[in-house]
């Protein structure tokens, strides 16, 4: 006799590599990500930035986050500058890190536009398909790490990542401020 049974609808994916998941399990390297989005640091700023967020951390501590970061593709090396006796490496972070919850109450709120999304999804993805469905399916075969890894939604993974692709181009050339501008 069971005690409790319930339907757990999928309600988040997920989608990221484990070493970068592992990357980001640590709170000051998402503070330093967060730092990085917005301007190129050196490891004596990004310590700085971090002491005024708060975080009393040494300049080695800083620089081993950075590290894995950088090791993760989470962070590249952005300028080098020839400084006294040295070089002085800039950093600046290349993903974005959304680590927000939406307002309890919300889903109400946006049930309409939620709605509208999914219908331009579904006619987007029959679109991919149709135009782009033999490399799609191409490069998912190419991830099954066997033959009997059915389970692993390679195609879905990969729609999402060329949707993801895609909104990132779209904000990052401003097309998406232009888009929501001329909307208003």
């Amino acid at each position: 006799m069971s005690l409790l049974e319930t339907d757990v609808p999928v309600r988040n994916v997920i989608t990221t590599a484990p070493e970068k998941a592992k990357a980001l399990e640590n709170d000051v390297r998402a503070k330093i990500l967060d730092m990085l989005a917005d301007r190129e640091m050196t490891i004596s700023e990004i310590h700085e930035e971090l002491k005024r967020r708060g975080e009393e951390k040494v300049e080695t501590t800083v620089r081993h986050h950075v590290n894995v970061l950088k090791d993760a593709g989470l962070v590249e090396i952005a300028r080098l500058e020839d400084a006294s006796g040295g070089t002085l490496k800039y950093y600046k972070s290349n993903t974005r890190v959304f680590a927000y919850d939406l307002p309890e109450g919300s889903d109400e709120a946006l049930t309409g536009a939620q709605e509208t999304a999914r219908e331009g999804v579904v006619s987007l993805v029959e679109q991919l398909y149709r135009e782009h469905g033999e490399a799609i399916e191409g490069v998912a075969r190419e991830m099954k790490p066997c033959e009997y890894c059915e389970t692993q939604h390679y195609e879905e993974f990969i729609v999402r990542e060329l949707l993801n692709r895609a909104l990132t181009e779209i904000s990052e050339d401003e097309t998406f401020d232009e888009l929501v501008e001329n909307v208003e």
